[in-house]
């Protein structure tokens, strides 16, 4: 587990840098997959950044760790659906920190069904999905531009709480 208090903020533009170096990270865009033509392309980051945070329908946080930033999670609209991402810093990964990250979010943003992807060999994220109750609802195929093809990925749902 992660040593330190976990906790959600809103985005700061001086969160930005640290999202943008995590972004660089080669092991993080492979397991991501589906990411940034171009992870190192600062101009574009920006511009899709800005993008993103001048979007209402787009509900993102920084996750902190004692206060420092060291990742996002978000929620947007595609095809009709609502679905999550969330990316941490690399030096954080296995110590739960996006499980505990994903929950926090899910208690704030209660809208649901909610939906959400992962490479279909990116076990951890899958594993963190899974933990905050997401289920594996279909398979489909996409075209990664961290891995220069086309791979299949799970597409996974969480619905609302069922009444006791």
């Amino acid at each position: 587990m992660a040593a330190g208090e976990i906790r959600l903020r809103d985005v700061l533009t001086g969160d930005l840098p640290v999202f943008f170096q995590n972004q660089l990270d080669p092991d993080a865009n492979r397991m991501a997959a589906f990411t940034a033509k171009d992870p190192a392309d600062r101009e574009a980051f920006d511009t899709h950044w800005a993008r993103i945070m001048a979007d209402n329908s787009i509900h993102i946080q920084t996750i902190t760790l004692d206060s420092e930033a060291i990742g996002h999670v978000l929620s947007y609209q595609q095809a009709g659906a609502t679905e999550v991402s969330y990316w941490i810093a690399k030096k954080y990964w296995s110590r739960g920190v996006a499980s505990q990250a994903l929950r926090a979010f899910l208690l704030k943003h209660s809208g649901r069904p909610l939906h959400a992807r992962a490479a279909k060999d990116n076990i951890a994220s899958l594993r963190v999905l899974e933990k905050c109750g997401f289920a594996i609802t279909a398979v489909d195929r996409g075209y990664a531009n961290a891995r220069g093809e086309e791979i299949e990925e799970f597409v996974l749902r969480l619905d609302a709480p069922r009444a006791a």
